[in-house]
């Protein structure tokens, strides 16, 4: 069979390059030794999830930790899952948790060399590559209809097979010369497969960058390189990608692993040197007694999205997921508790060879920390951001005083004292939980646990006693004077010695206070509340919390 003429048939183009030219038009990167080059390669759906944060944290950290570049390539090959406006949110997304790209699609830089960095803008590249397959016997064209293929796989399903195109199954792989051409006089629909020279036989060692040795069989499907529309499919696509942008390691999902001999005799076809591949391990959490993997039906919080509803600070997701990535980041961030976390020396090796464990409420607790450590200053920026985007018209009404919101923050924040407090975990609760600062937004949530009579004389007495100049010990010296009037113990030692002898505890007497006037048993210091609030509002509360 001749064929460079069925290469010329098959792919009629006259405008490509020869590959090797290739070669020379994207060459090796000028980076040190060592120096890793990685990509996040996403597809233009619309969804970024958790899982995409995760990975393209730990190619951003294994870049830019060894001097390379990291840069965003869109694999955007099946036109019919492409979403508008899906690229910019990947970009918006990342970046609000603080991951940027070096170069590629939508980034303005100046080491956009490697480009386009659209899969559907190189396609005379890979219909390059496709004729020279062709060319050298490596490939060839399958005109097996959709419903062709379905009963294949059907028959394969019943039987127990392996199913896809091989071996006895792979009807088009030893088409004569005459019946080639003679589906082409047809204008048979046909797609380039690639003529697979493995065997499952066979199996090797392969070297996983995260998993270690591992044993492998070979590929023996006859995969589809070229779709009938004469665009390339992932497989192919990414081969030929990650060569020409000059990818050192591949950092992908472990649901990867079943493709990996495919991409392997694809870069051996090629004449390619593959770059190191890593397969994470998939994210789980725990569902009663068992671990099971995140799922996007089930769990909420796989969509990117739930993070910035909920007003996660974008900082403390990416610190838990830096312990989740490599297991000493904790312990040296308990050593560096002020360190930024880029000084932190990331290693793939160091990454979980099983499911890593995703834990809500730990994040909770680093988000917590995290947010502790800002300035009210700082904590307003991130919380009117959160409000802007996504809080109620009261919200921003409120957010609009912000001297009024400062003073609040550096109540609740504790900014004013050597202890921090750690009351807000992210934004959505933190605006919330200062809600009773505002009377269109006050509620009174607990309850007394008092009779009547005993709380209005609570709060009736001490009405008539506060003065909104008065200093935290001369509050709490009324509070006593009047607790001390309807039968409280003043002293908490008194009320210890003889609890019987007494209706309650001076501290008692302020949760009846407390309640009246933040609507909870729980807040920061009282006197501080009240003076922010002043004295008309203070007491108004007073008088409306008798029952």
């Amino acid at each position: 069979m001749d064929l460079i003429k069925l290469s010329n048939a098959l792919i009629p183009d006259t405008d490509l390059l020869a590959p090797e030219e290739y070669e020379s038009i994207y060459p090796p990167r000028n980076l040190e030794k060592g120096a890793l080059v990685t990509r996040l390669a996403p597809s233009p759906t619309g969804f970024i999830h958790l899982g995409n944060l995760y990975s393209a944290l730990a190619d951003e950290r294994a870049a830019h930790t060894t001097g390379g570049i990291f840069y965003l390539r869109i694999e955007d090959t099946d036109e019919k899952r492409k979403v508008d406006g899906a690229v910019e949110s990947v970009i918006r997304s990342l970046k609000y948790f603080g991951i940027k790209f070096d170069e590629g699609a939508e980034i303005d830089s100046p080491l956009n060399n490697y480009g386009p960095y659209y899969q559907r803008q190189r396609a005379k590249i890979y219909r390059s590559f496709a004729k020279k397959l062709i060319a050298q016997g490596l490939a060839y064209p399958c005109f097996c209809s959709a419903e062709e293929l379905d009963a294949t796989r059907e028959k394969q399903t019943q039987n127990k097979e392996t199913t896809g195109y091989y071996g006895a199954y792979a009807k088009c792989r030893n088409l004569s010369e005459a019946e080639i051409y003679e589906n082409l006089a047809k204008n048979k629909p046909f797609v380039i497969r690639l003529k697979s020279q493995g065997s499952i036989e066979n199996k090797f060692t392969f070297n996983d960058a995260i998993k270690g040795d591992i044993t492998v069989t070979e590929n023996d499907q006859d995969v589809v390189i070229l779709k009938s529309d004469g665009i390339p499919t992932y497989h192919f696509a990414h081969a030929i990608d990650d060569h020409f942008m000059r990818t050192t390691l591949v950092i992908r999902g472990e649901e990867w692993l079943s493709s990996l001999p495919v991409h392997l005799e694809l870069h051996k076809a090629l004449g390619f040197k593959p770059p190191r591949y890593a397969h994470t391990c998939s994210l789980m959490k725990m569902d009663g007694d068992t671990k099971r993997k995140l799922s996007k039906r089930k769990d909420p919080e796989l969509s990117l999205d739930y993070y910035r509803k909920a007003g996660y600070y974008p900082l403390a997701v990416v610190k838990y997921l830096m312990t989740v990535l490599n297991s000493n980041f904790e312990e040296w961030e308990l050593k560096n508790p002020d360190g930024d976390y880029r000084d932190f020396k990331f290693k793939i090796d160091k990454m979980g060879k099983s499911g890593a464990l995703f834990d809500l409420e730990k994040l909770c607790d680093v988000s917590k920390t995290e947010i502790s450590k800002l300035s009210a200053e700082q904590c307003y920026d991130f919380l009117k951001e959160w409000v802007d985007e996504f809080g109620t018209q009261t919200d921003k009404t409120h957010f609009a005083d912000k001297e009024y919101i400062i003073k609040v923050l550096n109540l609740v924040m504790g900014t004013s004292g050597k202890k921090r407090r750690k009351d807000i975990e992210r934004a959505e609760q933190g605006v919330r939980l200062i809600d009773y600062f505002f009377d269109d937004t006050f509620k009174v949530k607990d309850e007394y646990k008092y009779d009547k009579k005993t709380v209005n004389e609570v709060l009736k007495s001490f009405a008539e006693l506060y003065d909104p100049a008065d200093d935290n010990s001369a509050w709490f010296a009324k509070v006593k004077q009047v607790a001390g009037k309807v039968g409280f113990a003043t002293e908490m030692s008194d009320y210890k010695a003889n609890p019987e002898k007494y209706t309650g505890n001076v501290s008692n007497a302020a949760e009846i206070i407390r309640i009246a006037v933040t609507g909870s048993a729980n807040s920061p210091d009282l006197c501080t509340i009240m003076s922010i609030l002043g004295k008309e509002r203070s007491l108004k509360r007073l008088a409306e919390g008798r029952v």
